[in-house]
């Protein structure tokens, strides 16, 4: 096989990076190029993100892959979801786009339902209210008579807002459309109902492509500025944990999956999306995959308390190397105190060490007071709450689930990796850990016909990446901890 690379820029809602992949004789080897940050931007009483900053940052990027001398095949972009730019009709950005951090969506949701029933919108589109989804943001703009929405003929969603930059062509990307709540995962087209009751021209929304679509090439500007010339750009996963679960390493479909790090994402994947009174009361919702595969998944807290609880040991002056958290983590004692890390105290709490303890003491339970109690409540209660969203999970999906992968910087975590193992009761495989940035360069390899399908795509990754498997240890004490923290939870 020719050697081929490729680039991808995977943006986050705090940094950005740009990474190179290179496909050998079947395995793929990543390097970092450059790495940047995503601000948000206050204007008055409003939060928008600088797109031309994140602009600049791609083209800086580009000149970086210049100056390493590397060949590259295409180039593909995924971000956070929800969020778009407003076009005008002769194709100018309006304004900056609004973040979904942004305050003018509270309470819209409830509004909206005030036209629009609540179950009928989750019966569309099958994903989970939340009051930033795109649908209530336009709903928000439309009800503040927002000038520019006024002037908007069409909007793009952020990856495809970049991609319009770098090559002056438009597309709507199936998997970032999909975090909108206005895509109907059955039919893979956009609900215009949605956007008339909310006031909204459906005009705004444009046809719908599959990840694997070329756009185009750079714009000549860029192509010359750069010194690449007119290299492909292609609508990836757009959506971030799209591209993530499309890299984990599966050999069949009885899996589930968890991309782990300040929010952990708990999912399947499946052919057809499940909708019904119980994924409603559960609020799992249905995101786009690759191949036209649906994410069903579920938004559980992961990482957040602790990097809470880090935060505030640091102005104490005490700081922790990772290895050093695992360590008294496992030097205090089992099961004395654990909290539901999704519960609204833990939301953005002042002190997050005091919101844990005070939830213990709601509960009846020890308090943690040394920082080896703190960690191990928090690593101990995300097992457990993997395991109670995994047992919904277990009793929807379409096939049975055999083990647990974890992608993410959560993978590079041995002790929480067990503890999950031990708490579900089945394996679990870790890794990689650049999940994101990798599923979007192999749907560009995809693109350019070096693999054929999704699953060569993860035996490559499988075969590029060392992963560790954590097996179920000490079941009697753990199913005995779950009945104890189903008693807290309730």
């Amino acid at each position: 096989m020719k050697i081929k690379s490729f680039l991808a820029f995977d943006l986050g809602a705090t940094s950005g990076r740009s990474m190179i992949g290179t496909l050998e004789n079947g395995r793929l080897q990543m390097k970092e190029l450059t790495r940047f940050p995503n601000r948000m931007l206050q204007i008055g009483d409003h939060f928008h993100w600088n797109i031309y900053s994140l602009f600049e940052h791609l083209k800086e990027a580009l000149v970086a892959v210049k100056n390493e001398g590397i060949e590259i095949s295409s180039i593909g972009i995924d971000t956070w979801g929800v969020d778009f730019a407003l076009l005008a009709k002769d194709g100018s950005i309006l304004g900056a786009p609004y973040a979904y951090r942004d305050p003018h969506t509270e309470g819209t949701p409830d509004k909206f339902f005030k036209i629009f029933p609540r179950e009928k919108v989750y019966d569309l589109t099958g994903i989970q209210v939340m009051n930033f989804n795109s649908l209530y943001q336009l709903f928000a703009l439309k009800q503040a008579n927002n000038p520019l929405l006024e002037a908007t003929s069409e909007i793009l969603f952020m990856p495809d807002a970049l991609s319009y930059l770098l090559t002056g062509n438009k597309v709507v990307e199936y998997t970032i459309a999909s975090t909108s709540q206005i895509l109907n995962p059955r039919t893979k087209q956009f609900e215009a109902q949605l956007l008339e009751a909310a006031g909204v021209s459906p005009s705004i929304l444009g046809k719908i492509v599959m990840p694997g679509h070329v756009i185009g090439t750079l714009r000549k500007d860029i192509a010359e500025e750069s010194e690449l010339g007119a290299v492909p750009v292609i609508a990836v996963a757009g959506h971030d944990t799209a591209s993530a679960v499309a890299a984990v390493p599966a050999t069949n479909e009885r899996f589930a999956y968890l991309s782990s790090g300040t929010w952990s994402l708990m999912g399947i994947e499946v052919k057809d999306a499940i909708i019904n009174e119980e994924t409603f009361a559960l609020n799992f919702t249905n995101e786009g995959g690759i191949e036209g595969t649906i994410r069903f998944l579920k938004n559980i807290t992961g990482m957040w308390l602790l990097e809470q609880c880090l935060k505030e040991w640091k102005k104490e002056g005490i700081t922790y190397a990772y290895e050093k958290l695992v360590h008294i983590a496992e030097s205090a004692p089992a099961f004395q105190s654990m909290v539901d890390p999704d519960h609204v105290t833990f939301a953005n709490p002042v002190c997050m060490t005091k919101a844990i303890v005070d939830y213990c003491v709601s509960t009846g339970q020890k308090t943690p007071e040394s920082h080896a109690e703190f960690v191990r409540c928090i690593f101990e209660s995300l097992s457990l709450k993997y395991k109670y969203v995994l047992e919904k999970m277990i009793s929807l999906a379409p096939f049975p689930i055999e083990k647990l992968h974890v992608i993410g910087g959560g993978s590079k975590n041995p002790l929480l990796n067990q503890w999950t193992a031990n708490a579900i009761g089945m394996p679990v495989v870790a890794g990689p850990s650049e999940a994101t940035a990798i599923g979007n360069i192999m749907i560009q390899a995809k693109a350019a016909g070096c693999v054929d399908s999704l699953q060569e795509m993860r035996q490559i990754i499988c075969d590029s990446n060392p992963l560790d498997e954590f097996l179920p240890e000490n079941k009697t004490l753990w199913e005995s901890a779950y009945s104890k923290f189903l008693e807290i939870i309730k």
